[in-house]
């Protein structure tokens, strides 16, 4: 069986917050059309890997490649450029923008993005909102809202940052269904998730971080024998 492509290779990855050293060597790969979670507490550096990805820590050494290109050093409209795209937690959504606004707001970066049919086809609950502001959404609209808006840039790599925090199970479990659609369009995902019990519903593998470092993976097919283990390191 042939070796998958790797799409993201992250090597002895540091980053600071000013004086704060965060990142202390984080390594791992994201094989192309794989779903990979960073589990790990709070505070250990996952969405601050994330950032780093995508060039938005600035103080940060070591190693990105994505699709065999180097962006350490490049500037993040640079990253995006090459088919990044990072969804954060907070969403960022404009409120004095409508849904459709914000759907079209960011710009197509390269060919092969969704139409807006297409986004609304898996978000029709956004279609619906079409003309609502960004204030009047509830949290699992904003969510949709925010990886809705990141397909239609032609990005290959979407980075979700803890797209179920706060959300009620009913819109857990459509987060879900999306991020599994999503896959087998051909997505890579890299997934920042507290909740294992939801990772392991969608991803291929789980590397465990710990102080600023991958410290395990688990393939997911492994993660039931591994559960105790897995426990341990989450503090659950």
């Amino acid at each position: 069986m042939a070796e998958p492509e790797i799409l993201l290779s992250v090597r002895d990855l540091h980053a600071h917050y000013g004086e704060s050293h965060v990142l202390h060597g984080m390594s791992f790969d994201v094989p192309r059309g794989e779903v990979v979670t960073l589990l790990g507490r709070n505070g250990v550096g996952k969405t601050t890997t994330m950032r780093s990805i995508m060039g938005i820590v600035g103080k940060r050494a070591g190693s990105v490649k994505y699709q065999g290109t180097e962006t350490i050093g490049l500037s993040s409209n640079r990253i995006a450029r090459l088919g990044l795209a990072f969804c954060p937690e907070e969403r960022g959504i404009f409120s004095s923008l409508s849904v459709k606004e914000n759907m079209v707001l960011p710009p197509v970066i390269k060919p092969g993005g969704l139409s807006l049919d297409e986004v609304y086809q898996l978000f029709p609950r956004l279609l619906e909102r079409g003309s609502s502001q960004g204030t009047k959404l509830s949290g699992g609209e904003q969510q949709m809202l925010a990886i809705a808006r990141i397909l239609r840039t032609g990005a290959d790599m979407l980075l979700l940052d803890e797209p179920t925090e706060g959300l009620a199970p009913v819109i857990v479990q459509h987060i879900g269904d999306i991020i599994r659609t999503l896959r087998e369009k051909g997505f890579t995902i890299l997934l920042v998730e507290q909740n294992f019990h939801f990772a392991a519903t969608v991803a291929d593998r789980h590397y465990v971080v710990e102080h600023g470092q991958v410290i395990d993976m688990i393939p997911n097919e492994s993660l039931a024998a591994n559960m105790d283990k897995l426990k341990s390191y989450l503090g659950v």
